[in-house]
């Protein structure tokens, strides 16, 4: 394992009590008198207040049913993960020799726990300012878009979302007729809004289709 000297540099922050990051590394398998659950219990909820807050002030005008959306595309064990595997954070967690032979470096539960953890870490010893800035740098850098079509590939959930948010409805999808022979069909879909018909899209099948015109139209509504 390397040392995790280089894992402080990567976060930008140096531990004063070296036992607080070694805990926060410190998998339940190692069999030592401490573990890093608790700090992964802590550094859970201060993820959660810090990412609820930076979506609060990004996003000024959505209403709590988009910011909760968002929050859970953000704040998620793959989500963690992807930041954890950022900072290569698997290279200095004290695992026992048979979670390491069992790739346990890399598995995404495990990586996740230790991300808040370290978060957890970093907030007991110096305070919330100081987690929410490595937390929201790394965000950051993860996620160049952070916006709710960007993070799920749902896009007619993320257009569900966004129409009862601005109009008080839930979009329609009509089948506008089909082509092709049957080993290549093709489906056209239209989105409706009250009727309207807001885009349209092809696709080799009707769900395809619909996620196709589901992102145009979330594209139109946002301009």
């Amino acid at each position: 394992m390397t040392d995790y000297a280089q894992l402080e540099k990567r976060l930008g922050y140096t531990f004063k009590d070296k036992q607080l990051i070694i805990e926060a590394l410190t998998h339940k398998s190692d069999k030592k008198p401490y573990n890093n659950e608790r700090l992964e219990f802590l550094g859970d909820a201060v993820l959660d207040l810090i990412v609820g807050e930076y979506l609060f002030n990004k996003f000024p005008k959505s209403n709590e049913g988009i910011l909760s959306k968002i929050r859970a595309s953000l704040v998620n064990e793959s989500g963690f993960t992807l930041l954890a595997r950022a900072i290569d954070l698997g290279e200095y967690i004290y695992l026992s020799p048979a979670e390491e032979n069992n790739n346990g470096r890399n598995k995404p539960s495990l990586l996740s726990n230790a991300f808040e953890a370290v978060i957890g870490a970093i907030y007991l010893e110096a305070g919330l300012d100081t987690a929410k800035k490595i937390a929201i740098t790394l965000l950051e850098e993860a996620h160049p878009k952070i916006d709710l079509d960007t993070l799920s590939k749902d896009y007619k959930t993320a257009l569900q979302e966004l129409t009862q948010a601005t109009h008080g409805v839930t979009p329609q999808y009509e089948l506008l007729g089909s082509s092709g022979p049957d080993h290549k069909k093709e489906f056209e879909i239209a989105v409706k809004l009250n009727d309207e018909t807001i885009a349209s899209a092809r696709g080799k099948s009707k769900k395809e289709a619909q996620q196709k015109a589901a992102k145009i139209a979330l594209e139109a509504l946002k301009q």
